[in-house]
């Protein structure tokens, strides 16, 4: 599991370090934010101590109400060992006696002038990301027109010389040879480059380059939802592939599951050039747009035409 600080989120969110630099090393640990409203009121149990703490209007307005004793001893009550951290939305400035507090115990107190609902929001998101649980598979992951194409197959089939052919096509690199996946929600996986790895490829006969430096800034992305995945397949008389686009399969990645294609490939035959057309027809599905469905409408069509013809031609024939 990644291993978030205080000091990631203030880069991230770009937040502002009220008290407390120092501690800014301080883990988090869940995803999930607590906005201490019954603890205001001295009720503990249950409190979740080791969230990050969001204060916003209704909590600092209550707190402006209370006695400099209440003050006290609720937010040491607040102030726990494991409490990653307070922030202060709508850039309201934190109550002295909590930035002392939280000073003696070493959290650190950030602030924020964006509303306290979005900014909980932006938290969450970003730790949610951070800390899912990930997993390494095999393959090229590049954006091809907005969509995440992870491109699979045996050692040695030319992934890497394909997702190399995409980039000098214009479209973007996410992660070569290993890809770190996740799942976002339900129905949306992401992946990335592990560390190691970002902006590199590896190109049998040449080595290790970097698409960044190479190719430009616009060449890379550094991560990207997996929208579809292309797997290549050594074309054999023997192997079947569907060639009317009727038969859709799907491939589990982190417990989502996501649209697969199969591509023959053989001596000759353009993958790069595939694999756009590949995404701009998955495009094409989601907008509602189906060539399958409509050539099965114009095949059926053309069936009854000709059924009408034939039985207009028996009809005349028993006339005669």
């Amino acid at each position: 599991m990644t291993v978030v600080t205080i000091q990631d989120i203030v880069n991230q969110l770009q937040l502002k370090v009220f008290s407390g630099e120092d501690y800014l090393i301080n883990t988090v640990a869940s995803s999930e934010i607590s906005r201490p409203g019954l603890e205001l009121t001295g009720y503990f149990n249950y409190y979740p101590h080791d969230r990050i703490q969001l204060l916003g209007r209704k909590e600092i307005t209550f707190i402006q109400k209370m006695t400099l004793e209440e003050k006290s001893m609720i937010f040491r009550g607040l102030c726990k060992e494991d409490t990653p951290c307070f922030v202060v939305a709508r850039g309201y400035e934190p109550p002295k006696e909590l930035v002392e507090i939280a000073t003696d115990k070493k959290i650190p107190i950030l602030e924020s002038t964006i509303s306290t609902s979005r900014l909980s929001g932006m938290i969450s998101n970003f730790l949610e990301d951070q800390l899912a649980v990930r997993t390494s598979i095999h393959g090229v992951l590049v954006e091809v027109y907005g969509l995440g194409v992870l491109i699979q197959g045996s050692s040695g089939i030319g992934k890497s010389e394909t997702g190399l052919e995409l980039i000098k096509k214009g479209h973007r690199l996410i992660a070569d040879d290993r890809v770190d996946i996740y799942q976002q929600d339900d129905q949306t996986v992401v992946g990335e480059a592990p560390k190691i790895l970002e902006h590199l490829m590896e190109i049998r006969g040449v080595g290790i380059i970097d698409v960044m430096n190479l190719f430009g800034v616009s060449s890379v992305r550094h991560h990207s939802q997996i929208s579809l995945v292309v797997n290549l397949k050594e074309w054999t008389q023997d192997n079947t592939f569907d060639r009317l686009g009727s038969a859709p399969e799907t491939t589990m990645l982190a417990n989502v599951p996501v649209p697969k294609i199969n591509i023959p490939v053989s001596t000759g035959r353009n993958v790069a050039i595939i694999i756009e057309v590949a995404a701009m027809n998955f495009r094409a599905r989601t907008l509602g747009y189906d060539a399958t469905k409509k050539f099965e409408n114009n095949l059926a069509q053309l069936i009854e035409s000709n059924a009408d013809k034939n039985e207009d031609a028996v009809t005349k024939e028993d006339n005669e």
